[in-house]
């Protein structure tokens, strides 16, 4: 079975196709992965600070059939050769969503193919299967792991029992870990998109000259809470203006390792007590913050403290949102028959959708 994937929740146009036989037999996951196309729309939103939903949806609708026609051509098919055409149904941009699914449900409608809607998270959680480091010889022997989701959007424990099976163990009370990233990096006069320019910064400092909260580390839940955080930061570049410290690269690096450090420990610690609450001591670290190489780090302490422990990420090119996580969850889901085919030809998608709906 071969499925065609289309991602459009925000600002990536992502295409792909993936064949079920490597799962279906067994074999690596990834060996699926037949062509992918992304287009990311990272410098036309530069200039604003942060995604503009107009704008996303109008360039999705640019760069869309395009993107289509290079994934086929790298996977040697033509349109006709897919049996299933997968979109993002939500949550997500509703516009963005809608360029997807407008496309999704067109193609299906006029080539008599089948459709499904894709919960964007589940995309996210599932990507780790498709690592070349994923080495266990039955990939559905996986089942169960907890994974932590992780972007600027979600900052989520969950326990994975089985495809479809997903319960919300803790989730973050305000800001998501992502979105701290980047509201720290505008405090700090750094470039769009904020999260990588903060870690990067941050790996060029070596002082402890900031000491800043961990919100929840101890509040025995699984529950997280980054906007505190921030507001630490802000409060340290207002007492340096207070005090006259000059705001310099040596100043930005600090600050910017100390918060780095504070939301690494944070989330390490709470995976940690995730693992030992529920005696599973298997980890799918996904989404775009999943590819920060101070979290990757502090996460990795893990595999040595506690019995058992196995960390998998996803590949860093599918940390970001991508059509192969979508095409990929679409096969999964089918090839369990836990999921119904679309039989409408209206454009669904749902802005706001928990995973545990799905």
């Amino acid at each position: 079975m071969y499925t065609l994937g289309i991602e459009t929740s925000c600002d990536e146009t992502g295409i792909a196709v993936y064949d079920s036989k490597f799962w279906e037999n067994d074999q690596p996951p990834h060996l699926g992965i037949l062509g992918q196309s992304l287009y990311s729309q990272v410098k036309m939103h530069e200039e604003y600070g942060g995604v503009v939903p107009e704008l996303a949806s109008r360039d999705h609708v640019k760069r869309i059939l395009p993107l289509i026609k290079s994934c086929l051509n790298e996977a040697g098919m033509t349109i006709s050769d897919i049996d299933t055409i997968a979109y993002t149904k939500g949550p997500g941009l509703a516009g963005a969503l809608l360029v997807g699914s407008s496309v999704a449900k067109g193609l299906s409608f006029a080539l008599h193919k089948k459709s499904i809607g894709i919960h964007h998270l589940e995309g996210h959680l599932l990507s780790p299967l498709l690592s070349e480091n994923f080495q266990h010889s039955n990939p559905k022997d996986f089942f169960p792991f907890l994974a932590l989701l992780v972007s600027g959007g979600h900052t989520q424990i969950m326990m994975v029992k089985a495809i479809g099976d997903y319960t919300i163990l803790g989730e973050t009370l305000d800001d998501a870990v992502g979105e701290a990233f980047d509201k720290t990096a505008k405090l700090l006069h750094l470039p769009y998109p904020g999260g990588p320019a903060v870690s990067e910064l941050a790996a060029t400092s070596i002082s402890n000259r900031f000491k800043l909260p961990r919100p929840l580390i101890h509040s025995k839940n699984l529950d997280f809470s980054f906007a505190g955080l921030k507001t630490a930061v802000l409060t340290q570049i207002k007492q340096a203006e207070k005090e006259q410290v000059e705001f310099d690269a040596s100043f930005k690096a600090d600050l910017a390792k100390a918060f780095v450090d504070a939301a690494v420990d944070v989330l390490q610690s709470k995976v940690a007590f995730a693992m030992q609450q529920t005696n599973c001591y298997r980890l799918v670290v996904a989404g775009g913050v999943g590819a920060n190489q101070q979290l990757r780090q502090k996460l990795s302490e893990l595999e040595n403290k506690l019995p058992n422990c196995q960390i998998l990420y996803p590949p860093t090119h599918l940390c970001t949102d991508n059509g192969v996580m979508i095409a990929f969850a679409a096969t999964l889901r089918l090839l369990q028959n836990n999921m119904a085919f679309d039989t409408s030809n209206a454009f669904d998608v749902s802005p706001r959708w928990s995973l545990e709906k799905i």
